[in-house]
């Protein structure tokens, strides 16, 4: 495979233009070194809130100098966006020209539409109701965020899109694909299923799209993706996109794209860290930490606040244990189901709740509008976990505040996560609930305490969102019709029993007596079983009764005596 060509932010800018003269040549040295490569269509991507203020730069071109159609020009304009972004400038003159791409944008920058514009533009309208694009995001909560933003830049366009993912029952996908579709998001283990049980057709998906690439390409979905490449034709439209990508990560996913453009919208010595993020990181004792963070929740003009854990258990203790302080807080993780998952993340976006505690199962997915705060339970894995924890506030030019707290036993790992972003924070400071440059570093009132004061409490919480009812058929619960039958009359199970007709109760059987093949009431009413019954009862009284034998183990001469004994009786 020839070397991919790469791009980045200092090229484009120092020279003076948008980028599009040294993509345009790009293109032409590959369509001339392989002639017929056809051009496919372009894709979506992550999930970020298009009603953001996403102005751009006032320097930078906006999406109809760059191409964009006029339907798509007027959704973003009346969602406040006119302007592109680096990663937007560098990606859509390539991308509207059906050219495989490597993005990589720090999270925020606006790597949705960089890759979303040009799979709509290049749709094939009105389609035949089988997928043309797929894209495939690691989590579910990214899923629902890439579809919300499809729709959205799509709404004078009239595509039909489509998230499939688990968690929710299979009826209403299979209905929604076998109605028609163009664009499918998906997670790869529900993509595999539908696509296996031939409910899901990638024959003529022109488009292959891969959010949150790095990610995707681990250890963990790189058989899965293998498996899904395997299905979609060949000549296609592969981008991948990721706030971080490994040299390892990038040189596996160039294996499945045709001459690549590696985008790169930063400089190359720039951090991969936001600069409008002020980032603080304490040391702090592990049973201190609720206190601190009771205190560092009151800080004057925090907004909506993610709070990243490292264990679900974690996760879940530490939301009740704030909201027993008085606080609004959610949960996010594994071990809730996708209806609960849903629900905390529906009253964070409306503001029900201002604090939602998540594993890094959903630091990819979400992406809400307003938030100010992350804070870092516990130390971040690696470098690249950090990034995109933190990633989630200072978005589209805003301000942001980042918290980390290190453990003692934590600080070495710390060290390693802060020379290879370059932060210069490789020694925390020892931080406890009642140290002095707390209050000083994140604004806290110095009467705050370890408990939100009632007169603050202003959100309604999470028990104010309702839950959201599936689609799907009950399932039968043996055990409850059981009891539910047992509290009922030996009459009204009759009667049920006659108005359904054939069909079995739900409750137990009833069982009737018989005597000589006949029901008990029925010979006690004709009285023709009296005499049978006395002489059934005079032979019985003539008979010996019998007694059972019990034998034990071992003990042959115990068994023979007990013979002897039934015998003599």
């Amino acid at each position: 495979m020839k070397e991919a060509i790469t791009l980045t932010s200092n090229e484009t800018r120092s020279t003076g233009h948008t980028g599009a003269e040294d993509e345009e040549r790009a293109v032409q040295t590959r369509n001339s070194e392989q002639p017929g490569t056809p051009s496919g269509q372009p894709r979506q991507t992550q999930g970020r809130d298009l009603h953001a203020e996403n102005t751009g730069d006032s320097e930078s071109p906006t999406f109809a100098e760059l191409g964009a159609s006029e339907e798509i020009v007027r959704a973003l304009r009346e969602a406040g966006i006119e302007r592109t972004f680096m990663i937007q400038e560098m990606t859509l003159p390539l991308a509207l020209r059906g050219a495989d791409l490597i993005g990589q944008a720090r999270t925020g920058m606006g790597k949705t539409l960089g890759f979303g514009v040009p799979l709509l533009q290049q749709m094939n309208l009105p389609g035949d109701g089988t997928p043309q694009a797929l894209i495939v995001v690691p989590t579910r909560e990214l899923c629902m965020q890439v579809t919300r933003d499809i729709e959205d830049a799509a709404k004078y366009l009239g595509v039909r899109t489509l998230s499939v993912y688990g968690g929710r029952p299979y009826e209403p996908q299979i209905e929604g694909l076998r109605a028609g579709v163009d664009v499918v998001i998906g997670t790869p283990g529900r993509l595999l299923d539908l696509a296996e049980q031939q409910h899901l057709v990638l024959g003529k998906v022109s488009t292959l799209v891969l959010d949150e690439a790095d990610e995707m390409l681990d250890l963990g979905f790189l058989p899965d993706i293998e498996r899904i490449l395997g299905m979609v034709p060949e000549q296609r439209q592969t981008m991948l996109f990721s706030a971080t990508m490994p040299d390892a990560i990038i040189q596996l996913a160039r294996n499945f794209l045709h001459q690549p453009t590696q985008i790169r919208a930063e400089q190359s010595d720039e951090s991969a860290v936001h600069e409008r993020t002020h980032q603080f990181v304490y040391r702090a004792h592990a049973m201190d930490k609720p206190e601190l963070l009771a205190r560092a929740l009151q800080a004057n003009g925090r907004g909506l606040t993610m709070i990243f854990s490292r264990t679900k258990r974690s996760a879940q203790k530490l939301a009740d244990e704030l909201n027993e302080r008085g606080f609004a807080a959610g949960s996010v993780h594994g071990d809730l189901g996708q209806g609960a998952r849903e629900k905390a993340l529906r009253a964070f976006r409306t503001g029900k709740i201002d604090i939602l505690v998540a594993t890094d199962v959903a630091a990819r997915g979400i992406d809400v509008e307003g938030v100010t705060h992350v804070i870092n339970l516990q130390c971040p894995e690696d470098s690249k976990t950090y990034v995109h924890r933190i990633g989630r506030t200072g978005r589209a030019g805003r301000t942001g505040v980042a918290i980390t707290l290190v453990d003692w036993d934590e600080e070495t790992r710390w060290k390693v996560i802060s020379k290879e972003l370059g932060l210069g924070m490789d020694d925390p400071v020892e931080t406890y609930s009642t140290s002095a440059h707390l209050f000083s570093d994140l604004d806290i009132p110095s009467d705050a305490g370890g408990r939100l004061p009632l007169a603050k409490r202003t959100r309604v919480g999470l028990g104010a969102e309702a839950e959201e009812r599936t689609e799907s058929t009950p399932k039968r619960n043996k055990r409850r019709n059981r009891q539910s039958s047992r509290g009922d009359s030996s009459g009204s199970r009759a009667n049920g029993s006659e108005e359904t007709g054939n069909s079995r109760p739900n409750g137990r059987r009833k069982r009737r007596r018989t005597r000589n093949g006949k029901p008990v009431e029925q010979a006690q009413a004709s009285g023709t079983s009296t005499e049978s019954e006395q002489s059934s009862e005079a032979s019985g009284s003539q008979r010996p009764a019998r007694r059972r034998v019990r034998r034990r183990r071992g003990s042959q001469s115990g068994a023979t005596e007990q013979k002897a004994d039934a015998t003599s009786q």
